[in-house]
């Protein structure tokens, strides 16, 4: 009886087809563990520099550890703290924002009616209903909101304690990886290593100096504008835009309908658009090609797709880690044969030669 050396095809494949179903749905289920581990995780790399030019300064390594955990949380701290007061000033103009709302939905109201020959009386109907519906669902929407909260407490606990036990423990860690491979698969681990920390090291520095660049850019434009609560919706803006392709939609769309409601010009939303466009253009074409996209070799089809399936994994969080685990699943992907195929439809190099198949030479054996 002759064993093939190799199973079937369609073995293979529905085998990576139910890895990738069961790991998605072991991800799924314990998200409020893994979502604080991986965000650590990709501090610790971004941390690690720090941590060890202050050891070569001669500082013991707890204490290294311990100053750029306190600094990173303080300048979290901080950011926090200066949105929180530009936040604040939204909120105390709430009454009036809202009184301004009721006033444009209604000029918005008779206008659709007017144009569109429909009854006031029947999209106020229509209103009131998706009202009453959303208020049915409203319990549900509450209870998902608070256990998200609580998850979301959770994480922010735990990041800094595996922050500093991730740096910690990083060398038994490294040493845990190599003695998992082989002898002579030690140095393809190493390159996977290395190419991995440099890719998430230059991302999130990139994504930094990004978000400050568009930050600056969506307060400057806003304020030329006289849109009220600048500062405030530019920072906020710069913060959606990490959120690749979705972000930028709804970082536009909060600006286009403050500018809106707020102010008596109604070219003012339009002059909105036309900015944030014109920033998203230089953001595309001149930022994220030479400081963000200049080590992650992904191909926008597949920054979609993950940014999508990250969204539906796990939410915001799932969205802004979908392309940097990508950027490491490809390079182990061209560090191994068998998965090189899988990395090249990753990337983002499109092949000029042109494969031609001649399907009259296709023969099927009867």
């Amino acid at each position: 009886m002759n064993i093939p050396d190799k199973p079937p095809f369609y073995i293979t494949y529905a085998f990576i087809a139910f890895s990738i179903l069961s790991t998605a749905a072991t991800l799924y289920i314990g998200q409020q563990i893994f979502i604080p581990l991986i965000y650590a995780t990709i501090l610790a790399i971004l941390l690690n520099p720090i941590v060890n030019l202050l050891i070569r300064l001669r500082i013991n390594r707890t204490i290294a550890i311990s100053f750029s955990v306190v600094v990173m949380i303080l300048v979290t701290v901080s950011l926090l703290y200066l949105i929180s007061r530009q936040a604040a000033l939204f909120t105390d103009s709430y009454p009036q924002l809202k009184t301004k709302f009721t006033e444009k939905s209604g000029q918005l109201i008779r206008w659709i009616s007017t144009y569109f020959n429909m009854k006031p009386s029947a999209i106020y109907t229509w209103i009131n209903e998706t009202e009453n519906d959303l208020l049915n669902n409203m319990g549900g929407a509450i209870g998902k909101t608070i256990s998200a909260i609580n998850g979301i407490l959770i994480g922010v606990i735990l990041m800094p304690v595996y922050l500093f036990m991730i740096l910690f423990y990083k060398p038994l860690l490294l040493e845990f990886i190599h003695k998992l491979s082989n002898k002579h698969n030690n140095e393809m681990v190493h390159d996977i290593l290395i190419n991995s920390k440099k890719i998430i090291q230059s991302y999130l520095i990139g994504l930094i100096i990004e978000a400050v660049i568009v930050a600056i850019l969506n307060t400057v434009g806003l304020l030329l504008l006289d849109v009220p609560y600048a500062i405030i919706l530019g920072v906020t803006g710069a913060l959606l835009n990490v959120i690749p392709y979705i972000g930028g939609v709804i970082a536009t769309a909060i600006p286009m309908i403050i500018a809106f409601v707020m102010n008596e010009s109604a070219a003012t939303p339009l002059l909105v658009l036309l900015t944030y466009l014109i920033i998203q253009f230089v953001d595309n074409h001149f930022i994220i090609p030479n400081i963000v996209a200049s080590k992650v070799k992904i191909n926008a089809l597949v920054c979609i797709i993950v940014v999508l399936a990250g969204g539906a994994l796990w939410g915001i969080p799932g969205m802004f880690l979908s392309i940097p685990l990508t950027a490491i699943l490809k390079v182990i992907f061209d560090h191994i044969e068998n998965l090189k195929p899988f990395g090249f439809v990753l990337g983002n190099i499109v092949p000029v030669k042109k494969t031609i198949i001649n399907f009259k030479k296709i023969t099927f054996k009867k």
